[in-house]
């Protein structure tokens, strides 16, 4: 069973860093993509950044490139996003996911909401100008 719990989130100020982390807490980590995500109130939920199992792999959207940095420690069941340059743009609840049902695979299919099946509970990201 995959358990993921998301932190490190908060208010911070334009150019600011955070480092987010998402922790499996139910099954060993190793084997799986996962996925950040964010929704911003009154928007849809949008992909911002994707590891491959083994962190061979990276993707991001446009938006975040040369700002965020996606890293994994399967030794820590640990997946991180580091973020930095903070805009108030990036403002919303940042979620992690996790595709379990294509171990040791990744693609750019990881930008889909639909290529998840695990979930975290989210965690809130605030930059003010």
């Amino acid at each position: 069973q995959v358990h993921l719990v998301e932190s490190g989130g908060g208010l911070v100020q334009t150019g600011d860093s955070l480092r987010l982390s998402c922790l499996d807490s139910g099954r060993t980590f190793r084997g799986y993509a996962v996925g950040w995500f964010r929704q911003a109130p009154g928007k849809e939920r949008e992909f911002v950044a994707a590891i491959s199992w083994n962190g061979g792999y990276t993707y991001y959207t446009d938006s975040v490139k040369g700002r965020f940095i996606i890293s994994r420690d399967n030794a820590k069941n640990t997946a991180y996003l580091r973020m930095n340059s903070l805009k108030p743009e990036d403002t919303a609840v940042y979620y992690c996911a996790a595709d379990v049902s294509r171990p040791f695979l990744s693609g750019n299919y990881l930008r889909e909401t639909t290529a998840y099946e695990y979930w975290g509970q989210g965690t809130q990201v605030t930059v003010s100008s």
